[in-house]
C-alpha cells in the first residue's frame, strides 16, 4: 500500500513540475486585436482585402483575432496608443505619429510589386495649363487629403515648408478627403489639383474606376518607405519577433493568396527605417525633437 501510494506521490510530483514548466493555456488562446488603415475606398473593402493575411497569422499563432479597418490614418494610431489595437497595418505617418505619442514600435515594411518603397504625387486635370509645379497652380483649387495622410498631407506639406510656401495661403486649399475622392475630384473638375501616391492612382486606373488620361501628373516625391506593420507599446517582444520571421518569410506566392493585389511580402524594419518621415514630421511642427 505504501509503495502504491508513493508511487501516486511521484506521479503527482511529476504532473505539477509538468504543468509549471508549461507556458500558460491562457497566452496560446488571447485573442489578438489586429487593425488595419484605410487602404481600401472603404472600411468594409479594406477589412475584405487584408483579412486573409491577418487570418492566416492568426491560425499560425493559434489565436482568436479581431479585426477593426479604421475610417482615417489617424484612427488607427489611436487605437493603438490606447492599446485598442495590439498589431496593426499602417500608413508610415499614422506609424510615426503613434511612435511618438505612445511608443509604436514598427517590426516590417511592406512590399508592393517587389520593392518597399512608393511615391507621394500631385494630380492635376489635364488641359488646364497647370506644367510647372507649383508655379502653374498659384490660386487654384487644391485638395490635400487628411492630416494623417503620409502621401496626401505629411509629404506635400513638408515640401513646400522647404520652399517657404504656405499651401493654405498659396492655393484655394483644402484638406480632408480620401485619396480614391482626389483623384475623382480633379476628374470630375470639382478642384483643379490634388494630392495622391502612386499606388492608389494605378490601382484605380487597373480596376477601371480612373480612365488613366483623367488626371495627370505634375510633381512626385522622393521615395517613400512603404506600409508597416507595428505593435503597440508593451506588446510581447519575444512574440513581436515571432510574428516579424512569419511575415518577413512570406512568399511572393503566398503572397497572392494573402495579401491584396500587388502587395508581394514584408522586409524586416525598425523605427529607423521611417526616419525620413519622422523627420518630416519635425519640418511640420507635429513631431518634436527628442
Amino acid at each position: 500500500m505504501m509503495r502504491a501510494f508513493g508511487s501516486r506521490l511521484v506521479c503527482v510530483v511529476i504532473a505539477v513540475l509538468v504543468l509549471s514548466a508549461a507556458p500558460p493555456l491562457v497566452a496560446q488562446t488571447q485573442t489578438l486585436r489586429f487593425g488595419v488603415g484605410p487602404l481600401q475606398a472603404t472600411p468594409a473593402e479594406t477589412k475584405k482585402a487584408f483579412e486573409p493575411f491577418f487570418a492566416d497569422l492568426a491560425k499560425k499563432l493559434n489565436r482568436e483575432y479581431d479585426l477593426v479597418a479604421t475610417t482615417d490614418w489617424a484612427g488607427i494610431s489611436v487605437a493603438l496608443a490606447n492599446e485598442q489595437v495590439d498589431l496593426a497595418w499602417m500608413g508610415p505617418w499614422g506609424y510615426v505619429l503613434a511612435n511618438n505619442d505612445s511608443g509604436v514600435t514598427a517590426i516590417a515594411t511592406a512590399k508592393y510589386d517587389g520593392k518597399p518603397i512608393y511615391h507621394a504625387i500631385v494630380v492635376c486635370k489635364p488641359g488646364s495649363g497647370i506644367k510647372a509645379w507649383p508655379q502653374d497652380g498659384k490660386g487654384r483649387r487644391v485638395s490635400f487629403a487628411d492630416v494623417g495622410s503620409t502621401s496626401g498631407w505629411l509629404i506635400p506639406t513638408a515640401w513646400f515648408r522647404t520652399k517657404g510656401i504656405d499651401p493654405k495661403e498659396y492655393f484655394q486649399y483644402s484638406d480632408g478627403a480620401t485619396h480614391a475622392a482626389n483623384e475623382i475630384a480633379v476628374a470630375s473638375g470639382q478642384v483643379d489639383c490634388a494630392t495622391d501616391f502612386d499606388r492608389n492612382r494605378n490601382a484605380m486606373i487597373e480596376s477601371g474606376r480612373l480612365d488613366k488620361t483623367a488626371t495627370e501628373i505634375v510633381w512626385q516625391s522622393d521615395p517613400l518607405p512603404n506600409d508597416a506593420i507595428a505593435v503597440r507599446r508593451g506588446f510581447d517582444p519575444a512574440l513581436a519577433q515571432r510574428i516579424q520571421h512569419m511575415v518577413v518569410g512570406i512568399s511572393e506566392g503566398e503572397a497572392k493568396s494573402l495579401l491584396p493585389n500587388h502587395y508581394t511580402g514584408f522586409v524586416v524594419a525598425t523605427h529607423a527605417s521611417y526616419k525620413m518621415i519622422e523627420d518630416a514630421g519635425t519640418l511640420v511642427g507635429r513631431i518634436k525633437k527628442k
